[in-house]
């Protein structure tokens, strides 16, 4: 099953990519998880298949906010590890 969700935000300087491993059958819970506690940061959010189980794009207005929400995922129950790419 594909999910998919994406979501416009305008104004937003910083767009970064969090590219996420979890525990094998964990991929909706942690989905569902960090649209819960992210929303308005999360501009889009896929399960994949591959190296990384989840990718987040996520648009907030400073690195100090990225790192909140970085810490945030990596604390979710499932989460393995996290690789952020920061967009330029």
């Amino acid at each position: 099953m594909m999910r998919v969700w994406v979501r416009a935000l305008a104004g937003k300087p910083t767009v970064a990519y969090i590219l996420v491993n979890v525990e094998v059958g964990m991929e909706n819970e942690v989905l569902d998880e960090i649209l819960r506690r992210f929303d308005k940061a999360v501009t889009e959010a896929r399960i994949t298949y591959g190296e990384y189980d989840i990718v987040v794009r996520v648009e907030v207005g400073s690195i100090k906010a990225l790192e909140t929400v970085i810490s945030g995922i990596r604390s979710i129950e499932g989460v393995r590890r996290t690789v952020t790419l920061i967009a330029v």
